[in-house]
């Protein structure tokens, strides 16, 4: 075998490497979402409890929709709260936030929604279409919704009261 086919394997390994240590230095949550001022996509789920959750249906109010799972420790158990207190503070000025589970499992997602008291809607995604339309790769991830139906920014990791409010209140704002 000639000399140089010897260092060719290794040599060939050195910009996946490189790759790969670029790829770990990158915050996922730097990475800015391409649906971010386009239309949100319109999605249409049986809720846990209650009347189906149709994206359509809300056009004309803000909608915030988290996307969540029961196994997504701390994370989503850390949001939850924060999100029903938001749901409360800003439901009567035209504010909808919905719940979209995914990857869970039903009894698993209805004991997550009844442990914290969650009195906005919140539907399975079986299939996983919702969680792909919006291009989610993890729990959680929220995304901020006009009243004209455009996505107007997302946040991925669990939201707080303050990421709730510095979000919401522009929003409300625009009539």
């Amino acid at each position: 075998m000639k000399r140089w086919l010897v260092w060719l394997i290794p040599l060939a390994a050195v910009p996946v490497l490189a790759l790969l240590a670029y790829g770990f230095r990158v915050n996922p949550r730097d990475v800015p979402s391409p649906l971010v001022g386009r239309p949100a996509p319109a999605f249409r789920l049986e809720a846990y409890d209650g009347p189906p959750v149709a994206l359509e249906a809300l056009r004309g109010k803000v909608v915030v929709v988290n996307f969540w799972a029961s196994w997504c420790y701390p994370a989503c158990y850390e949001e939850a709260p924060a999100l029903e207190r938001g749901w409360g503070a800003y439901r009567d000025r035209d504010v909808v936030v919905v719940g979209v589970d995914i990857q869970d499992k039903r009894e698993a997602g209805r004991k997550f929604i009844k442990d914290f008291r969650l009195s906005f809607p919140n539907a399975p995604d079986p299939a996983g279409k919702v969680s792909i339309d919006y291009g989610v790769y993890g729990v959680p991830e929220t995304f901020f919704i006009d009243r004209a139906g455009r996505i107007r920014a997302k946040h991925v990791g669990a939201v707080t009261d303050e990421v709730f409010r510095a979000r919401v209140e522009p929003l409300v704002a625009e009539k």
